[in-house]
């Protein structure tokens, strides 16, 4: 006698109670999961690098403040110029150097920050390069 001889002729059950499921329903069922949920998200966070920021010495930090005057001086005129500076992580140590282009709508002595235009502020200790343009 075979193996399941007795049972491989009887027809599928079909139940009288519940709907016959779609295949992709049942196929969901076999979906790969992640069992570390964000996990992923972990690794790709520790694996960005962040740059550190640069100290400048006392010659950079007066070429910067001699340009951030002359900029000053002509402040009515709204200058374009393109900044570097320093933007550092919400997330971990470190940051990013960032460049922007945009006019200078005033330099705030207070707060020691350039204002832009577009409404974007800088803070001068993060500033490493400024260029007219």
């Amino acid at each position: 006698m075979n193996n399941y001889e007795d049972i491989i002729n009887l027809p599928h059950y079909v139940s009288k109670k519940r709907p016959q499921m779609s295949l992709y329903k049942r196929s969901a069922q076999f979906a790969p999961f992640s069992a570390l949920t964000g996990y992923d998200e972990k690794i790709r966070e520790t694996a960005r690098i962040m740059d550190q920021k640069i100290i400048l010495d006392e010659g950079r930090k007066s070429v910067l403040n001699n340009k951030i005057e002359m900029i000053n001086q002509t402040i009515h005129t709204k200058p374009k110029v393109s900044i570097t500076y320093f933007v550092p992580d919400k997330k971990k140590r470190g940051g990013m150097y960032q460049t922007i282009t945009a006019n200078v709508k005033r330099i705030d002595e207070v707060y020691k920050q350039i204002i832009l235009t577009n409404s974007t502020k800088i803070p001068i200790d993060d500033i490493i390069e400024i260029t007219s343009t």
